[in-house]
């Protein structure tokens, strides 16, 4: 149904190509002929003509593009205070209503498997597992250190700090994509730290699940039920299991590629969000824009993800004529 989908939108997108260019030739045509008012109308359609023409050319090469074949998936979202203490902290919380706002306007469905809240409302670190269409082929270019620069809550004097915080986005795994031995594991449980009354002081429903040979560990408490969160403790474990695997596979990639897709590594400052200047920078593509407090609030990342598939595109396109 997936692939009968891309196909009739693939279609779509190239009949409106088509169509696009037929009124560009008219365009052109009339712009030749005697009536200076047919002329004048010719030519202030152009430049909306040629904007879409480059548009739809651009999703008709990326639509032909062999496709990586996680990119339909769904998408576990790691955020992570860095850096900085309780600003790092809260700057966490920050990405986390970014992206929840990103995946609301995409028709997504967000929901927050496991965090860890610090004492002034941010996060100390935090899972959401992202599920709809095409999740993990949008938000893939997330993966990295993410740094702020702002005047925290807590300064007194008014001065500029810079705090970060890393993001991982992991496809989700399916159980045929790692094998995981039931004597590979040690599964403890425990009391839930945090809100929860009464239950959270009397039962045992936090799980910690140690994977022995990799010495991978996740702790789950958000649910009530100790069954729920031992189910969401092994699906983050096969996604970043999973990651290790396709890890392995982009080796096989360029370097730039790779930089690009991002693998959940921690190591790389992707991008920049400096309040004072209102400015967000990407600093693997160059790009910089004065719209923070807009990409903030309502998770405006279409434009910025667009310019990082269209730089992937050129890319992928490079490789397949070598």
């Amino acid at each position: 149904m997936r692939e009968h989908r891309r196909t009739q939108e693939l279609m779509a997108d190239w009949a409106e190509l088509g169509e696009v260019r037929r009124q560009l030739e008219e365009n052109a045509s009339l712009l030749a002929e005697d009536d200076a008012e047919l002329a004048e109308m010719a030519r202030a359609e152009l430049p909306e003509l040629e904007k879409r023409e480059r548009e739809l050319e651009e999703k008709v090469q990326y639509a032909l593009l062999p496709r990586d074949a996680v990119e339909d998936r769904d998408a576990l979202l790691e955020i992570r205070a860095g850096t900085g203490g309780d600003e790092a902290a809260l700057f966490a919380g920050d990405l986390l209503s970014m992206y929840q706002r990103y995946a609301e306007s995409r028709g997504w469905q967000f929901e927050v498997l496991d965090a860890s809240p610090n004492d002034i409302g941010g996060f100390k670190e935090v899972t959401a597992r992202v599920s709809g269409e095409e999740v993990f082929r949008f938000l893939k270019y997330e993966s990295g250190v993410h740094r702020v620069q702002r005047v925290p809550q807590t300064e007194t004097q008014g001065r500029i700090h810079t705090s970060t915080a890393t993001v991982a986005v992991l496809p989700e795994a399916e159980e045929v994509d790692v094998q995981i031995r039931p004597e590979d594991l040690r599964i403890e449980t425990c009391r839930s730290g945090g809100a929860g009354g009464q239950h959270v002081n009397r039962t045992e429903s936090a799980v910690q699940i140690f994977h022995l040979p990799t010495g991978i560990m996740v702790r789950c408490e958000q649910e009530r039920s100790q069954l729920k969160n031992r189910e969401t403790g092994m699906r983050i474990l096969r996604a970043r299991l999973f990651e290790m695997k396709q890890e392995e596979a982009r080796r096989s990639y360029s370097e730039h590629r790779r930089s690009l897709i991002g693998s959940g590594g921690r190591e790389e400052k992707i991008r920049t969000y400096n309040f004072p200047q209102n400015r967000i920078t990407d600093h693997r593509i160059s790009y910089t824009a004065y719209n923070l407090d807009i990409l903030m609030a309502s998770g405006a990342l279409g434009e910025l993800i667009g310019l990082m598939q269209r730089e992937e595109m050129q890319e992928r396109m490079n490789e397949l004529s070598k």
